[in-house]
């Protein structure tokens, strides 16, 4: 069974879904938003790829990724880890520096936790921000004419995996994009304000940990637009193409864990954008999903989307 499936069968059991959806959901009446991402050791990390500090500083980006998409600020989180009764003590204080490591950077504190016993490792962090103003953040929001905006190159964090598992440690771009991901924070407050200044009340954004192809998908369907991708106005890093000249662009569509941002926004708000931090890939059309064109983007999407099972 697939994800898509579980995530059906959810929505249908629970009597009240209104909040599942997006990565972050949106609780207005404490106005904060709140997210919660797992790591499982041989699903998405390996212990002979990474050490302890690096992992942890990794669990905490992948998070506040999440709060940097639904455009808010991340204050709190809480840390669920699981550890096999075998694991040296050290790897729990090189995880823990690697925590403080990340929190700090973004001034985020530790609000709580939990230790239990496992036959793996696993990383459950609970992410709690603060929006940074009103406009509303969703998977939805597209609409026609809109432009369709990313934050960097994509392809980079699977070409590090791909590296990794070969054995090799060059190009180290590539790797440390794989390893040590960037929760662009500074970005979507960006992409915030500058709705907010244009008075735009909606837009649509979410990160792409599970590849660019995942999230061009993901709003698309969520509005019920096509979208017009110019695959060549993507930004890739050169390093990827010399590292991996037949693989890079499926690796730039379906890699994934590049943890950038993707959204859909008013023109107003794309003329007033830095040119150099955020790219232009393509535009919402004016054509809605058919059921048709919904198989079909369904079936692509399950075949080549990253198998979290």
């Amino acid at each position: 069974m697939k994800e898509l499936e579980y995530l059906e069968i959810i929505n249908k059991t629970l009597s009240d879904s209104s909040l599942l959806g997006d990565d972050c959901a949106y609780l207005k009446e404490f106005d904060i938003c709140v997210t919660q991402d797992t790591l499982v050791q041989d699903v998405h990390f390996l212990l002979d790829t990474t050490d302890a500090k690096t992992l942890a500083q990794k669990a905490v980006n992948v998070n506040l990724s999440d709060l940097a998409a639904a455009g808010a600020k991340p204050l709190y989180i809480t840390i669920s880890l699981s550890l096999p009764e075998d694991i040296d003590k050290n790897f729990v204080e090189d995880f823990y520096k690697g925590i403080e490591l990340a929190i700090s950077k973004y001034n985020v504190k530790i609000a709580g936790g939990d230790l239990t016993g496992a036959d793996k490792v696993f990383i459950s962090i609970c992410a709690i921000g603060k929006k940074y103003n009103t406009v509303n953040v969703c998977r939805n929001c597209a609409k026609p004419d809109d432009i369709i905006v990313v934050t960097g190159a994509h392809g980079s964090s699977a070409g590090g995996l791909k590296l990794l598992l070969s054995g090799k440690k060059e190009p180290r771009k590539l790797i440390n994009k794989h390893l040590l991901p960037v929760a662009q924070i500074e970005k979507g407050w960006i992409i915030m304000q500058t709705a907010f200044e244009s008075g735009v009340e909606n837009i649509a954004m979410m990160d792409s940990s599970d590849g660019l192809a995942d999230a061009v998908y993901k709003l698309s369907t969520g509005c019920g637009y096509l979208f017009d991708v110019d695959y060549d106005s993507i930004p890739v890093d050169k390093e990827l193409k010399n590292a991996f000249p037949d693989e890079w662009k499926n690796l730039v569509m379906w890699g994934g864990e590049d943890f950038e941002l993707v959204c859909c926004v008013d023109k107003k708000i794309y003329e007033k954008l830095d040119k150099t931090k955020f790219f232009k890939i393509g535009k919402v059309c004016d054509k809605k999903i058919t059921k048709e064109i919904a198989v079909k983007l369904k079936r692509e999407f399950e075949d080549n989307s990253f198998k979290h099972f």
